[in-house]
């Protein structure tokens, strides 16, 4: 048996789904080249070939995701208790030595379920956990009350929680959230399993860390950007008022949209999504470019004016935020959520009040002033270049933290 240290990698899906996966699989090829024995283990499939291609072993179940099961009786109860998940976690880390183990938990919540864990907590092998969302402590995930679009202040699992509909589909829905809760914070444990935690902004930070076990250990690690030095933008004061991602009501589209509209500019949507219609018949004159690939999304940036990031719900660490700053693009950006940390209001781009399409508005018809997106270009494209979270750093970062904690159990 190698004694390199064997990090088996906990994400919902062995293929890139969204930034969690994108994250959780690109990590797991990077920590292979840095010496380490990454194992992702996933219940939905197909693996992504890449990972074969590093050489990086996957336990993948082969099994559907939550939305995607056929059927609805058989995802609903995978996602309240995951039993084959449960078995093979078990029979992986039977076979790996416990003193050269770690777990990094990326993703449980869209197909694994909070079965694995008791299969972690039994073998005594050191457990890490990455926020990308916040189904630890929400039953949705979000903090956020899909039915009527605003961060939501009742407190998880509270009789007021159980009753009130914040479910972007049905109050069933809800209810099987909560359900499934109930098993992955008091049935399989999940909260406790943990030692130590990645946040991937101060701003998330500043939400999880009081709900976390007073004796955990917090650790600030930025997400990993694929990102190639073009140098600053060589014309930062054409091009569009460019929103990238998926159009649902809580990513804030119809306040850009809106504002957009007050301040006589046009809207660049680049994503598509269930409110995509909806978007078309109010706002006629927005520009709908459907879904891009990620190097299209790069050049649409690289040739904007501006990236409006409108998001009504906390996020985690919007990646394409940072993207966007690695072009040097200026960013008007919501202050209620994770995307601020990476904007200075008033030098890379400005903060908006929330949901308040008159001062979105505002700040739109400042960055008509070419001067001013000159000058915010420069300083957004400095500003990421002088430490950028590529790659190699977060694994730097990620390993260290991994053989701390190594060395603490020892």
């Amino acid at each position: 048996m190698s004694d390199k240290l064997h990090i088996v990698i906990v994400n919902d899906h062995a293929s890139i789904t969204g930034g969690q996966a994108k994250v959780a699989l690109h990590s797991a090829i990077a920590l292979k080249k840095a010496g380490f024995e990454p194992i992702v283990f996933a219940s939905a499939g197909p693996p992504d070939p890449d990972l074969a291609e590093a050489g990086v072993e996957t336990v993948c179940l082969g099994q559907h995701d939550l939305l995607g099961n056929p059927s609805v009786a058989a995802g609903a109860a995978q996602g309240i208790w995951n039993f084959k998940a449960a078995r093979e976690m078990k029979k992986l880390l039977a076979r790996l030595p416990r003193e050269r183990t770690l777990v990094h938990v990326h993703g449980w919540a869209k197909a694994n379920s909070g079965s694995f864990a008791p299969a972690v907590r039994a073998a005594g092998v050191p457990a890490l956990y990455t926020f990308h969302e916040y189904f630890l402590f929400c039953p949705n995930g979000g903090f956020y009350d899909y039915k009527h679009n605003h961060v939501c202040g009742i407190e998880p699992l509270s009789a007021a929680c159980w009753t009130h509909h914040c479910d972007s589909r049905t109050y069933p829905s809800k209810v099987w959230r909560c359900l499934r809760h109930v098993g992955m914070a008091n049935v399989a444990g999940m909260p406790k399993l943990f030692s130590d935690f990645i946040v991937i902004s101060d701003f998330q930070s500043g939400i999880v860390t009081p709900r976390l076990p007073s004796q955990a250990r917090v650790h600030r690690i930025s997400n990993p950007i694929d990102a190639e030095d073009l140098g600053p933008k060589p014309a930062p004061a054409i091009g569009d008022f460019l929103f990238v991602g998926r159009l649902s009501p809580e990513k804030g589209l119809f306040f850009f949209a809106e504002a957009a509209r007050k301040a006589g500019v046009t809207p660049v949507f680049a994503g598509d999504g269930p409110a995509a219609e909806e978007l078309r018949a109010r706002f006629p004159e927005a520009k709908l470019m459907g879904w891009k690939s990620p190097a299209e999304v790069k050049s649409l940036m690289r040739a904007a004016r501006v990236l409006v990031f409108p998001s009504l719900w906390y996020e985690g660490q919007p990646l394409t935020v940072l993207e966007a700053k690695a072009t040097g693009l200026p960013i008007v950006v919501s202050d209620a959520c994770a995307g601020r940390d990476e904007v200075d209001d008033g030098e890379t781009g400005f903060w908006f009040r929330s949901q308040d399409a008159d001062d979105l508005a505002e700040k739109l018809e400042r960055l008509k002033d070419d001067a001013l997106v000159t000058r915010m270009s420069n300083a957004s494209y400095e500003r990421f270049w002088s430490d950028p979270p590529t790659m190699a750093r977060h694994v730097d970062r990620v390993g260290a933290l991994y053989e701390q904690m190594m060395k603490r159990r020892a």
